[in-house]
């Protein structure tokens, strides 16, 4: 039943229309600098995240994982994110949890043995009796950095086989993070991350997952019924914005990936500029990849990083960090 379901959520990504709402990137303006004073060569796109550096503040989002088709992808992907010096999450790993034979189909640290890697268990599985043995089983499958924690009730009330018993998970998230020696992190999953909520998390960081980028409920919707995808036509911009949700958690001080709808290297650089630390994505290089293999996501990353240095020096930005004085 998973792996079937892993199969039509890839399949629908590529070939349908699955984007919905506005991540409010447009309403975002940089501010130019007509003299830069800088040496483009010097720009300097760096950064340090759960300890581990990366070269440019971009992760391969979580994509897929337990399915033959997705062994080639994450080892693909892995490969790609070792070559950039970028970072990478996996699919959710509950399908390996339950057939350990899986575990080879989200393996990539053989392949990137410097990236960050993040792992993926459903928050909801702990109301079905996960908890500390399934996050570090988690964790020691891919020898990962850090844990997400991805939410996605929208996804799970359209999902035919979904999991919609979300009572109390707070604390039993705080339970596990506070138990776990690596960190875990809370994901969205295009429906973004509220600061009431993120308040109430001891968690190490966020992952927002906002509006704006790929709807998992017009996803959800291809594989269901008529009625159902009706209802999840109604619901396909639902959520928090993206820009929104890094308005709203960049207070809290924890390390903040942006992600939902970033397209290109000025979407970047706006994102970092309101406050993220880092950006994701996970349609465009899901879509480079079956268009080019690996060397179509070397082409988009190619273009996306120009871009993004391009948007530093154009603001006299040295650096990641001088980027957050150029938002107007």
């Amino acid at each position: 039943m998973i792996d079937s379901r892993k199969i039509d959520h890839l399949k629908t990504c590529i070939n349908e229309d699955v984007e919905a709402g506005n991540t409010g990137l447009d309403t975002v303006s940089l501010k130019p600098k007509a003299l830069p004073e800088l040496d483009l060569e010097q720009v300097d796109t760096r950064i340090a995240l759960f300890g581990r550096s990366l070269e440019f503040p971009l992760i391969i989002e979580s994509m897929t994982g337990g399915t033959a088709q997705a062994r080639k992808i994450n080892s693909d992907l892995g490969k790609i994110a070792q070559e950039y010096g970028i970072g990478m999450g996996v699919g959710s790993q509950r399908a390996a949890i339950e057939d350990p034979k899986l575990a080879k189909t989200y393996e990539v640290r053989s392949v990137a043995p410097d990236i960050l890697l993040i792992g993926n268990l459903g928050a909801v599985q702990l109301n079905k009796g996960y908890g500390i043995i399934q996050a570090e089983e988690a964790l020691e499958m891919i020898d990962a950095d850090v844990l997400a924690l991805h939410v996605n009730p929208l996804q799970e009330v359209i999902q035919p086989e979904g999991d919609t018993d979300f009572h109390d998970l707070a604390s039993s998230i705080n339970d596990l993070a506070n138990d776990m020696d690596k960190p875990a992190i809370f994901k969205g999953v295009g429906e973004g991350i509220d600061a009431r909520t993120a308040k109430t998390l001891d968690v190490a960081g966020f992952d927002v997952g906002g509006v704006g980028g790929t709807s998992w409920s017009l996803v959800e919707g291809y594989r269901s019924s008529d009625q159902v995808r009706m209802i999840s036509e109604s619901f396909a911009g639902w959520g928090i914005p993206t820009t929104e949700c890094i308005r709203q958690l960049r207070e809290l001080g924890k390390p903040l990936i942006a992600s939902g709808g970033i397209r290109n290297g000025i979407d970047a650089c706006k994102c970092i500029g309101l406050g993220a630390d880092a950006v994701g994505m996970a349609l465009p290089i899901l879509r480079s990849y079956s268009r080019g293999g690996k060397d179509g996501v070397r082409e988009y990353l190619d273009r996306f990083i120009k871009e993004f240095r391009i948007a530093l020096f154009l603001t006299g930005s040295a650096n990641v960090k001088a980027i957050k004085s150029t938002i107007d």
